[in-house]
């Protein structure tokens, strides 16, 4: 277990820390409140995965399964960082995995293994070899199925988001995590964001104060994708919005909130209550922009259009959590964190950053600062040390390529990973969780402790120290 990092002195001037019962989540429930169901007993020599490192690997061989628009965006970047190489790629249709093997071996690369043409392909790629880590990318209804088949297979899994869609998935996730010893971890690029990590650092030395609340969201008008016949294949993802009223992704602005509040490390999510509006967006766009032999007419969309959680911790902090894909507006995952001592605020204007800040004793004048000189300040190391190569190998501004690099460094070194299946468990829980309750009336409902008591324990996560990637060769 890595040694819990030292209190910073600012820290230590910010305030009391909430002691006794509160602190240890251990307040009663009010009665409104809908109970989880009981964690499931660990079986038979299955143990814990908080703070159990990779085994050091001298190169990381990657299998990708899922060739899509993500999928296919992040091949490039596996594959540039030092020490890693894709040995297989899979996807149903063929031609994709074809495609993706020739886009490797143009640029230098080793060209992979190539499985494809049928739903199970991804099995036959499983039962290679020379795979150490599984890439999965495809639709949401397949990640809980392939994550756990990777796990079995005895490798380890990056998944994309969401990790599953319902409790028991989650669950039975985490229980194969510790009966295989195998790390599967959401691959949540936004928390390796340059703004997302020096909140963290800021907030983890103190300048906030007692952090008391946060928000964030992803808030992204995908309206003209969703209705594309090409671009989500099968108009997989708005269909989603024709079955489910859940939260689908709240994890883009949930995750860096809940990090910097060191959630599952000292803290935790205990309740979560839904709010959503009516589900209108989607059928405006429809009409006015969409054919009428188109097949979407046939469709009826039960997913509101703003779908809000809001969600209170064992330390009394609240996030709330907000999805929205079917409106007219820009992109923003909010990105907000607030204490005693002071708020950061990000998708908030022109600054260069896009964020603004205000704390005391810093500011005064009720008036917003540019962000620029804290994040300088808490810059976290993985950007300073590969952010100049971070733009030109991943998408989204270069955080995809810094949770690779990351990922990829943990695996080599044989280090603790920043993220394990406990936070990817309560990332996601907001899926299932946010439709319960709704049915309820916006009622509050229980998160479980995937942690099974764990979560007391500080350790580190994202506010790793600095340590160099291995060399190759």
């Amino acid at each position: 277990m890595s040694e819990t990092p030292a209190v910073s002195r600012r820290l230590l001037l910010g305030g009391a820390v909430a002691t006794g019962a509160l602190a240890a989540g251990m307040t009663a429930a009010a009665p409104s409140v809908a109970a989880a169901e009981p964690a499931p007993r660990r079986g038979r020599g299955q143990k814990s995965m908080i703070g159990v490192p990779f085994a050091a690997h001298r190169t990381v061989r990657v299998g990708v399964i899922g060739l899509g628009n993500r999928g296919s965006g992040m091949i490039t970047g596996w594959a540039a960082v030092p020490g890693c190489t894709v040995t297989a790629v899979c996807d149903i249709r063929a031609d994709r995995a074809r495609r993706a093997a020739d886009r490797l071996q143009s640029k230098g690369h080793p060209r992979p293994a190539e499985y494809g043409g049928s739903a199970d392909s991804y099995a036959r790629m499983l039962g290679r070899d020379d795979i150490d880590l599984v890439y999965i990318a495809t639709p949401w209804e397949f990640h809980y199925e392939q994550g756990r088949a990777a796990l079995l297979s005895g490798r380890h899994a990056v998944v994309e988001l969401p990790i599953a869609t319902e409790l028991r998935e989650l669950w039975d996730l985490v229980d194969t995590s510790e009966k295989t010893r195998r790390h599967l971890l959401l691959s949540e690029n936004c928390n390796y964001g340059r703004n997302e990590l020096a909140m963290l650092k800021a907030a983890h030395d103190g300048l906030f104060g007692d952090l008391t609340n946060g928000h964030g969201g992803y808030l992204h008008d995908l309206r003209e994708l969703l209705f594309s016949d090409t671009y989500y294949t099968d108009s997989w993802r708005r269909l989603w919005h024709t079955r489910s009223t859940a939260s689908f992704y709240p994890m883009h602005g949930l995750a860096p909130i809940a990090a910097a509040m060191d959630v599952n490390r000292g803290d935790r999510m205990t309740t979560l209550s839904a709010a959503s509006t009516a589900p209108r967006g989607l059928a405006d766009y429809r009409a006015r922009f969409v054919p009428r032999d188109h097949p979407s007419w046939k469709e009826e969309y039960v997913n509101g259009d703003l779908v809000t959680c809001m969600i209170e911790t064992a330390k009394g902090r609240t996030i709330r959590a907000e999805h929205d894909v079917s409106s007219p507006r820009p992109y923003s995952r909010i990105n907000t964190l607030a204490g005693s001592r002071g708020i950061v605020e990000d998708y908030a204007g022109p600054a260069p950053t896009g964020a603004r800040i205000y704390v005391e004793p810093d500011h005064s004048g009720h008036t917003w600062r540019d962000f620029e000189g804290y994040r300088k300040e808490y810059d976290h190391w993985l950007w300073r040390k590969v952010g100049d190569d971070a733009a030109n190998n991943g998408g989204h501004g270069g955080m995809d390529y810094v949770l690779q690099w990351r990922i990829v460094q943990c695996m080599r070194a044989g280090l603790v990973p920043d993220i394990d299946v406990y936070d990817s468990a309560a990332w996601c829980s907001p899926v299932p969780l946010s439709v319960r309750s709704l049915a309820r009336g916006g009622r509050p409902v229980e998160i479980p402790d995937f942690t099974r008591g764990g979560w007391r324990e500080r350790r580190p996560g994202l506010d790793s120290a600095p340590t160099d990637m291995p060399p190759v060769g």
